[in-house]
């Protein structure tokens, strides 16, 4: 008999282990997409709050300043969810098989563009015209702001250390600022970046100019780590609430910035494009 009393109070604690896992709060991983930090918290927040009544438990939001320190921390358990850059997303991947589960639609697209940007006086118009000049890449976790165009340069024979006087390693909103200031020559950044800037008015579009852009780009991936990838119930409700934010949803404009209109299901071989770019610059390897 004592066997089984046992036996009863050993599933019982495993049985407590699991349910207090799957009402553990959910660490809600976000890029850095706005100006700050305490503005980005309060964009997302309501998706977070959105997340948390769908999925029945709660969501703690927390801002990543960096694509790829938010990589990072969706491979080390410090996030379990997160919306972030596709190579951020290639990246976490590649080191802990985090899963994406959908993409951000912009204006209903999965899809966006990585540019070069200058400012009009700068007698720059392609980039031929950059030798010798003044340029700024985005933190080494971003896809427009370095590995798109680190692949660019590289299919063309640039050399970027020896090509322009002066690289620098910034945040996208700042090589907008610089650059249309006149205080950069050029830099790289993504469409939707400085369609959003402008509409703020953050910068003037008198004052930037694109000299440069890619061929469309995967969106932002929100993606699981690997423990909750496995669990397919849980991605299931989660692509459910995920794909119920869009236009058909009244509130949805209070779910997400201006021009983000939602998501769309879509699993690793969407982000092709970008794991292709990393094993071709050799900033992935594969594993």
């Amino acid at each position: 008999m004592m066997w089984k009393v046992l036996l009863a109070f050993l599933l019982g604690v495993i049985g407590c282990s699991a349910m207090a896992a799957d009402m553990a709060p959910l660490k809600f991983g976000v890029g850095l997409f706005q100006p700050d930090k305490e503005k980005n918290d309060a964009t997302y927040r309501p998706l977070a709050q959105y997340l948390s009544k769908k999925l029945g438990r709660s969501v703690q939001l927390r801002t990543v300043d960096t694509w790829e320190g938010l990589a990072k921390s969706l491979a080390n358990g410090e996030t379990d969810i997160a919306l972030l850059g596709p190579w951020g997303y290639v990246l976490a991947n590649n080191e802990s098989r985090a899963q994406v589960v959908a993409t951000i639609l912009y204006d209903g697209k999965p899809e966006y563009y990585g540019i070069i940007v200058t400012h009009p006086d700068s007698g720059i118009n392609s980039v031929k015209d950059l030798k010798g000049k003044t340029f700024a890449f985005g933190d080494k976790g971003s896809t427009s702001g370095y590995l798109i165009p680190l692949h660019y340069f590289m299919q063309q024979g640039i050399d970027p250390d020896k090509y322009f006087s002066k690289v620098l390693y910034t945040r996208h909103q700042a090589i907008e600022m610089q650059v249309t200031a006149g205080q950069l020559d050029a830099g790289a950044d993504y469409n939707r970046n400085r369609n959003a800037m402008i509409e703020s008015g953050l910068i003037k579009p008198e004052r930037s100019k694109i000299i440069w852009q890619s061929t469309p780009l995967p969106n932002d991936a929100f993606a699981v780590s690997k423990q909750l990838a496995q669990d397919k119930d849980f991605v299931a409700k989660l692509q459910a609430a995920l794909e119920g934010v869009g236009p058909s949803l009244k509130q949805a404009s209070n779910l997400l910035p201006p021009h983000y209109t939602g998501f769309i299901a879509r699993d690793n071989s969407f982000y092709k494009p970008i794991r292709d770019a990393g094993l071709a610059t050799g900033t992935l390897q594969a594993k």
